[in-house]
């Protein structure tokens, strides 16, 4: 049986400086406009899992393939942030990562942020588990990174979940990465 996962993506710009956390009845993605697919992302690989309406991007999985594409040039924000194309062997990242679920046990959501994630073997920066209040597969939900110059600010349908000071991570430029692929081991294992 085929895993058929829908994501809706939406592109976010910023139009104004968030650099404070969102307080209780502020919408960050409210102060955010959309921007069009071919104009800051090219298709990394999988296109034919890929549907484009509008602004939102429809990517898909099944046991086999998925799909990726990346932003044409470095942002501050985006779903999943890489620069190991520039540093091979030692990156930096900060990401989202969905790790699946068992059968009545709630999603789990993973938050990344490394600095200096592999080559010398010293770490900055951890991962976070979080199990999401509702069923991903069911409905279209939005899922943002906001990097302002103080802070890291992980947010679901935008609820933060995660927030990372600065004196824990640091001032880099990294482009937008994002894939959805199969991994049976977060299926067997439950994560």
């Amino acid at each position: 049986m085929a895993l058929l996962l829908f994501f809706l993506l939406i592109v976010l710009v910023p139009s104004s400086n968030a650099d404070w956390p969102p307080s209780p009845g502020y919408w960050p993605s409210s102060k955010f406009r959309s921007m069009s697919f071919y104009k800051g992302f090219r298709t990394l690989w999988g296109p034919q899992h890929q549907s484009l309406d509008q602004n939102a991007l429809t990517i898909w999985l099944d046991r086999t393939t998925g799909s990726g594409f990346k932003s044409v040039r470095p942002f501050r924000s985006a779903f999943y942030l890489s620069n190991s194309e520039a540093h091979p062997g030692y990156h930096d990242e900060v990401d989202i990562e969905f790790l699946g679920t068992t059968f009545g046990k709630p999603y789990t959501l993973q938050t990344n942020v490394y600095i200096r994630g592999s080559g010398d073997g010293k770490i900055i920066g951890r991962e976070m588990k979080f199990h999401l209040w509702f069923d991903p597969t069911k409905d279209f939900h939005h899922y943002a990174i906001l990097w302002s110059p103080k802070e890291i600010i992980f947010l679901v349908d935008d609820v933060p979940i995660r927030r990372v000071p600065k004196k824990e991570c640091c001032n880099i430029s990294i482009k937008a990465n994002v894939a959805l692929w199969f991994n049976m081991g977060c299926l067997i294992l439950g994560y």
